[in-house]
């Protein structure tokens, strides 16, 4: 914002739109610049023909030209957009337009601020090649900082629910337990847990979560009731589990 800018930095102010000319015009840029790696285009909007075709394939239509000329050229194209106020529990459906945006596309960001006002903003990541991510960002003397970086892993695992954190601890000396889930709380001395809930994680997360803590688990139907088998295994080796309530090794890695 103050110093001389690189000599490598170059500015348009205008251009032809997509559909007019554009890829033309950058063709003719990079005969002068060769040694370009990336272009960036502030906004999309600018550079698009209202179409009255179907809007999906208007979309896709648009990215898939900014794409192809990207790739025969190997460098990287920005194209700047906005998202929609409302609210989504995907954050990637707030990009403004539809789903060919983000589908033609071979990465999409998503920079959102909490509040107007705050200098903090999350950085959301995703693409073909591109694991998903989220940045937390602070904005402080016109540059962003990187407050902290989640990888889709470290996200994964703030949705475990702590009660099964405190059941791999229960099981770590122990190599089998079994009995309905009302008697595993209570052995635990979970009293905030019900019975219906711990099974139902316990189902959810039995081939990720379970296996990854080599904890083999069943759930069973008998005479006596519902029954819940669980199993440590120390290893890959053997079997375990009880003598008429089996827990298939599939399930334990």
């Amino acid at each position: 914002m103050t110093d001389e800018a690189s000599g490598r930095l170059h500015f348009a102010v205008a251009s032809c739109k997509l559909s007019d000319g554009l890829i033309v015009q950058l063709e003719d840029y990079l005969k002068d610049y060769p040694d370009s790696r990336l272009i960036v285009i502030d906004t999309l909007q600018k550079v698009r023909t209202a179409s009255k075709d179907n809007a999906y394939a208007s979309d896709y239509g648009d990215i898939s030209l900014i794409k192809d000329f990207a790739d025969r050229h190997s460098l990287a194209v920005i194209v700047v957009h906005h998202i929609r106020k409302q609210n989504d529990s995907d954050v990637f459906n707030k990009v403004s337009g539809t789903t060919g945006l983000t589908g033609s596309a071979d990465a999409t960001f998503v920079l959102e601020k909490e509040k107007r006002a705050s200098d903090t903003a999350k950085l959301y990541v995703t693409g073909r090649d591109t694991p998903y991510q989220e940045y937390t960002l602070r904005f402080r003397d016109c540059r962003w900082e990187l407050v902290e970086r989640k990888t889709k892993e470290q996200l994964a695992k703030e949705t475990i629910p702590d009660v099964l954190f405190r059941l791999v601890d229960f099981m770590r000396d122990k190599e089998e337990w079994i009995g309905t889930a009302t008697e595993l709380l209570a052995a635990m001395g979970e009293t905030e847990t019900i019975p219906t809930v711990i099974t139902k994680w316990l189902n959810e997360y039995r081939t990720t979560f379970l296996s990854e803590n080599r904890i083999c688990y069943q759930y069973s139907r008998r005479k006596d009731g519902r029954r819940i088998a669980l199993a440590r295994r120390a290893g890959d080796s053997g079997d375990g589990g009880d003598s008429d309530i089996r827990i298939p090794p599939c399930y334990c890695h």
